[in-house]
C-alpha cells in the first residue's frame, strides 16, 4: 500500500509523517511538499526507508490528477485553501483521502464520491476531528441528543507559519460568515468574542475564557447526530487573544486600503505581514491542546450528561511545540490508516462522526499518549 502526504514537511504535517513512519504498515510513504529541501531533510532525519521526498506544487491542479492515482490514500496537510481542490482531485481520480480542515463546498462532492465507492473525510485533526469522535461516542449511548457543547484551547503561538496565522485571524475576523451556533433548526450568526464563558482545561492550560469559534462541527452534527443545539467555543493563549481583540477594536481587520510612505495596503495585509515577521508571535510559554465535549440528552428515559476530555504528554516530554502539533497530526495519520485498514466502510465525502469508529480511533490515540477521559452523570 502507498500513502501520499501533501505538505508532509510542514509545521503540522511533519508530525503526521513521523507517526506514519512509526505506526503504519504502508510499503511507501511519499512526503510531497513545495519545499523539497525541508521534505528531504525530514526524511533523512526520520531514517525510514519507506519514506520518499517529492516536490509538489499545490497550485497546479493538473499535477494532482497525475500524481494521486496509484496511491491508496491521500493525506492532505496543506493550508485550508487547498481543501477543495484536493477533495475535487481525489474524487475525480477515485482515490480515498482526508484532511485536517473543512471547506463547505467539499460536501458537494459527496454523491460523486459515493458513486465511485470511495471516501474523503474533511476535518480529521483535534477540532474538528477528535471532538467529532467524542460527540459520536456520547451520542451512540443516548436515545436522544439535546445539546453538544464543544470547547477547545489551542495553545500555540499566533504565527508559526502563514497558513496557521491565517486560521488564527480568520476565527476572529468580523466578516467570518461561518461563526454560528445551531439551535432549534436555525444557524445563528455571532460576532467575534461573543458567548464568553470560563472553562477549566486539564494539564498546563488550566482555566481559560472561551468564545464562539467558526468550526464545522456546528454545521454537521445537527444532521449527523440529531442534536437540537450545537456550539463550538475556543481560545488561544491569552497573549494571542489580546492581539486578536486589539485588531478588532481598532479596525485592523479592515480591507480598505491605506497609504503608508507611498505603499498602498489594507490594515489587514499590514498586520498579517507584521505578525508573520515578528519573533514574539512565534513564541508561547505553553504548547498544548485542550478539548472538552459535553453532550446532553436522554438515555433509557433519563436526562444525562456525557462529558469527554483529552489529556496528552506535556511539552517537556513531547518536545515543545510538538505538544500542540501532534494533537492535530496524529489523528490525521490514524484516520488514513483506518481508511486503508478497512475500518472505514462509509462512502462519500463525510465528516469524522459519520465515518470514524470512536472506539478504534481512541484506542489508537492512546497508543500515542493521547488519552480520552469520560464521565456519565444523570442531571435534573
Amino acid at each position: 500500500m502507498r500513502a501520499l502526504v501533501l505538505g508532509g514537511a510542514g509545521a503540522v504535517c511533519k508530525e503526521t509523517t513521523r507517526d506514519l513512519a512509526a505506526y503504519s504498515q504502508y510499503d511507501e510513504i511519499v512526503v510531497a511538499d513545495y519545499n523539497l529541501k525541508a521534505a528531504t531533510e525530514l526524511v533523512e532525519d526520520i531514517k525510514n526507508k519507506r519514506l520518499k521526498p517529492l516536490y509538489f506544487d499545490a497550485e497546479d491542479y493538473g499535477s494532482m490528477l497525475k500524481l494521486f492515482p496509484g496511491f491508496d490514500v491521500v493525506i492532505n496537510g496543506l493550508p485550508w485553501k487547498y481543501d477543495l481542490p484536493v477533495t475535487k482531485a481525489c474524487v475525480e481520480v477515485g482515490v480515498n483521502g482526508l484532511d485536517v480542515s473543512t471547506d463547505e463546498d467539499q460536501w458537494s462532492y459527496h454523491q460523486q464520491a459515493k458513486e465511485k465507492d470511495m471516501v474523503f473525510i474533511p476535518g480529521v485533526g483535534a477540532t474538528p476531528g477528535i471532538t467529532n469522535a467524542m460527540a459520536k461516542r456520547a451520542a451512540d449511548h443516548m436515545d436522544q441528543v439535546d445539546e453538544i457543547q464543544i470547547n477547545f484551547a489551542a495553545f500555540r503561538c499566533p504565527a508559526p507559519a502563514p497558513g496557521l496565522l491565517i486560521t488564527f485571524l480568520w476565527e476572529f475576523h468580523p466578516d467570518t460568515e461561518s461563526r454560528v451556533y445551531y439551535e432549534d433548526g436555525e444557524f445563528i450568526w455571532v460576532g467575534p468574542f461573543e458567548g464568553l464563558k470560563t472553562i477549566k482545561f486539564p494539564g498546563q492550560i488550566g482555566e481559560q475564557e472561551v468564545c464562539y469559534i467558526p468550526h464545522p462541527e456546528t454545521r454537521t452534527m445537527p444532521k449527523t447526530l440529531g442534536a437540537k443545539k450545537v456550539s463550538v467555543r475556543g481560545c488561544f493563549p491569552p497573549q494571542a487573544m489580546r492581539i486578536a481583540k486589539v485588531m478588532l477594536d481598532w479596525g485592523l481587520y479592515s480591507a480598505e486600503p491605506v497609504n503608508i510612505k507611498g505603499i498602498e495596503a489594507t490594515p489587514f495585509e499590514i498586520m498579517f505581514d507584521l505578525l508573520l515577521r515578528m519573533p514574539e508571535t512565534k513564541q508561547t510559554p505553553v504548547w498544548a491542546y485542550g478539548l472538552i465535549v459535553d453532550v446532553f440528552g436522554k438515555a433509557q428515559g433519563r436526562k444525562v450528561k456525557h462529558s469527554l476530555w483529552n489529556t496528552h504528554p506535556p511539552q517537556e516530554e513531547w518536545g515543545g511545540s510538538a505538544a500542540y502539533y501532534k494533537n492535530i497530526a496524529i489523528p490525521l495519520s490514524i484516520g488514513a490508516q483506518m481508511i486503508t485498514n478497512g475500518d472505514v466502510t462509509a462512502r462519500g465525502v463525510l465528516p469524522p462522526e459519520s465515518s470514524l469508529d470512536p472506539d478504534i480511533f481512541f484506542e489508537e490515540l492512546a497508543k500515542r499518549g493521547i488519552q480520552i477521559e469520560e464521565k456519565w452523570e444523570e442531571i435534573d
